[in-house]
């Protein structure tokens, strides 16, 4: 019940913002939840506490007209993510930036960054509380086995797709997204989250 009010409240204000918008591409994809490869690649590991998978539906803009040339051409994007196993929750918004890869324009990265507000656990409850019951004692030790805890409700979301173009109107894109306070947002406990899946992209207004 949780994961579904956020995502509810989430979809809502994804489609005030959809709505108002003559133009862009809406994104759907399937993500696994809590991936661990790529942290153990770099050698920093990953805790794969989290189960379930993530489902992304959100809204991509053309570039931003009048945006500072120094920005080099940005999208906004906007998305909401829906744990289907009742853990961590969350919506993004950022930029994103569309670089084709090959001369016909098939084929591209988009690289983005943006921020993200999440339905988890900032900083775990104290197990060693005087006067909490034996199962309540039990609960928060065992949720430092079974959930991860951000350091802060507001992270960073920086991305990165592969994409290919089927037609003039659909991509198929292979995402990656990543969560985490940076230590900027909170110093100490910053455990993150990676996300890998691909998206779905359809482009309407013309």
């Amino acid at each position: 019940m949780r994961t579904a009010a956020f995502v509810l409240t989430a979809l809502g204000a994804l489609a005030v913002s959809a709505g108002t918008a003559s133009a862009g591409e809406v994104i759907a994809g399937v993500y696994a939840h809590d991936v661990t490869f790529l942290g153990e690649a770099v050698g920093l590991g990953a805790a794969g506490k989290e189960g379930g998978a993530n489902v992304h539906l959100g809204w991509r803009s053309d570039r931003i007209e009048g945006a500072p040339s120094w920005m080099g051409g940005p999208r906004a994007h906007i998305f909401v993510s829906g744990n289907t196993a009742g853990d961590t929750s969350y919506i993004a918004a950022g930029l994103n930036w569309h670089i084709p890869i090959t001369d016909d324009g098939r084929w591209y990265v988009q690289p983005g960054m943006g921020l993200a507000y999440h339905d988890g656990y900032d900083i775990f409850p104290d197990f060693a509380e005087p006067g909490i019951s034996p199962e309540e004692f039990n609960r928060r030790v065992a949720l430092r086995y079974e959930r991860i805890e951000f350091g802060s409700h507001i992270l960073f979301e920086p991305e990165l797709a592969l994409g290919y173009r089927l037609t003039d109107n659909t991509s198929v894109e292979l995402s990656y997204v990543h969560l985490s306070n940076g230590q900027i947002f909170h110093q100490g406990k910053n455990e993150g989250l990676d996300e890998v899946g691909i998206r779905f992209v359809h482009r309407f207004g013309g």
